[in-house]
């Protein structure tokens, strides 16, 4: 886990009313069971210190991204901002966009894919249905192939609904498991423990100021197959 510190080069984006940071693999996005200190803690930590505030700093998440993967997380710094930005999220207004490095399998070079998940909370992993399925809540996702790499290949997916675990799980049931994820299929773990998902892109309307904000997070560094994913794209 990272220091506070290290926090200012993950910034990408920051004004009075949001902050937006490219998480690490492995870091948290709040406090779970585990009590591992969490980005948000460590965010407030470090505008407290930086900004020199003597009370308690507000900061809210907006969505989550799984401790695995890395990339955009947008976090709210007053309460106003909070609840437009939560609202948005609902109402599917903040355009994600992801980057995954998945198995080298021949599918097709782009698709609409529509699925049903059913979440287990015991094993905390979704399973794939093809049809409508009680319970099950309907995932959809746009995915195109962006490059070819020697042993796997870069999609580019555009989420319409937003599934637990729902990349993972449909890349996973059409035959593409994501590099690293053992829990959906993957045949080998990374190093770091994490997962070759990247929250690559956000797109949505200021909250308060109604400016277009269109945010990139640059790929995991130290990584030579990511590095490979960046190069022309």
């Amino acid at each position: 886990m990272q220091d506070s510190p290290n926090i200012a080069s993950q910034i990408v984006f920051e004004d009075n009313h949001l902050l937006i940071i490219n998480k690490n693999v492995g870091q948290l996005v709040q406090g779970d069971k585990t009590g591992d200190a969490s980005l948000l803690d460590l965010i407030k930590d470090f505008i407290k210190k930086r900004d020199q505030k003597p009370g308690n700093v507000f900061l809210g998440l907006v969505h989550r991204i799984d401790r695995p993967t890395s990339g955009l997380v947008i976090y709210a710094k007053t309460s106003k901002a909070l609840t437009r930005l939560t609202q948005m999220v609902k109402n599917r207004e903040i355009k994600k966009t992801y980057w995954a490095v998945v198995a080298k399998e021949i599918i097709p070079q782009s698709q609409r894919l529509v699925h049903y998940l059913l979440k287990n909370e015991k094993t905390n992993k979704s399973t794939v249905f093809i049809k409508p399925t009680e319970k099950a809540k309907e995932a959809a996702l746009n995915y195109k192939i962006l490059k070819s790499l020697d042993n796997f290949q870069l999609l580019e997916i555009d989420l319409e609904t937003g599934r637990h675990h729902q990349i993972r799980a449909q890349l996973s049931k059409i035959g593409v498991a994501i590099k690293g994820d053992l829990k959906y299929g993957s045949s080998r773990s990374n190093p770091d423990g994490g997962i070759h998902l990247h929250a690559r892109r956000l797109e949505f309307i200021h909250p308060v100021t109604k400016e277009n904000l269109v945010v990139v997070a640059p790929v995991p560094q130290n990584d030579s197959v990511w590095a490979a994913c960046e190069i022309d794209n």
